[in-house]
């Protein structure tokens, strides 16, 4: 059964309690399909008063995260990683690779993986020289620290694991993964405030329902994430679709 066993090293592991604790990565930890150990980097550091960051050298604002601290976790990780050489050590930063559905799914398939939750100005380099595989940034935007992205890293990667998820076509046909936004979704009642649900999808033709689904996918991504267009699988009526909606 596939397992995958995150080491996450923080400065505040107590931010972790509700994600361990709640929704489906708790049940994912209880039925042994994940194990999310969070060390506190304090326990690793050579001097009395727990230092882990120092001035820059050569002046500059903030603070930066010390090597010794931060290698030894890893260090001491890694010989008990089920395959040393081949686990990923991810540093979270905003310098990173952007982080996207692909980069989760090639990541799913690790055994091990260790997440660095960077903080203050950042990390001293060469934490990033020796032990960092992956850069990964969740977004053009800056966080007081990588606990919360960290967080969203192993919600991500997990949803691969096989039963975390209660039906694996639903990641395989979630926004992104599928090349396209998802189609609009809808439930009882039938009708809400004076807007109703389209007759298409209570008819019962079920290829009427995914050609309509499949239109709805097209113009949402169109209008939302022309990008993922570029890339996108599209048959000839796809594209008939996109060229009629880059007329109007």
């Amino acid at each position: 059964m596939a397992k995958i066993n995150f080491h996450i090293l923080s400065l505040f592991p107590k931010m972790f309690d509700g994600v361990l604790t709640s929704s489906m990565i708790s049940r994912a930890i209880k039925n042994d399909l994940v194990s999310i150990a969070v060390i506190d980097i304090r326990d690793f550091t050579e001097d009395k008063h727990s230092t882990t960051d120092d001035y820059q050298f050569g002046g500059g604002f903030g603070m930066v995260m010390k090597p010794e601290p931060i290698c030894n976790a890893i260090d001491d990780i890694l010989g008990n990683c089920i395959s040393p050489e081949n686990t990923p050590v991810v540093l979270m930063t905003p310098q990173g690779t952007q982080f996207t559905q692909t980069v989760s799914k090639s990541l799913s398939s690790s055994k091990d993986i260790i997440i660095i939750c960077g903080h203050y100005t950042g990390v001293d380099e060469r934490i990033i020289e020796l032990v960092v595989t992956h850069q990964i940034s969740i977004g053009d935007f800056i966080t007081t620290g990588g606990e919360i992205p960290a967080m969203l890293l192993v919600d991500c990667i997990s949803r691969f694991i096989p039963g975390v998820i209660g039906s694996s076509e639903n990641v395989a046909s979630d926004s992104i993964t599928s090349g396209l936004l998802e189609h609009p979704l809808y439930t009882r009642p039938r009708t809400y405030r004076g807007l109703t649900v389209p007759d298409v999808l209570i008819n019962g033709d079920h290829q009427k329902v995914e050609d309509w689904r499949r239109t709805q996918s097209i113009i949402k991504t169109f209008h939302n994430r022309p990008d993922l267009l570029v890339s996108a699988d599209l048959n000839e009526s796809d594209q008939q679709i996109l060229d009629d909606l880059q007329r109007d």
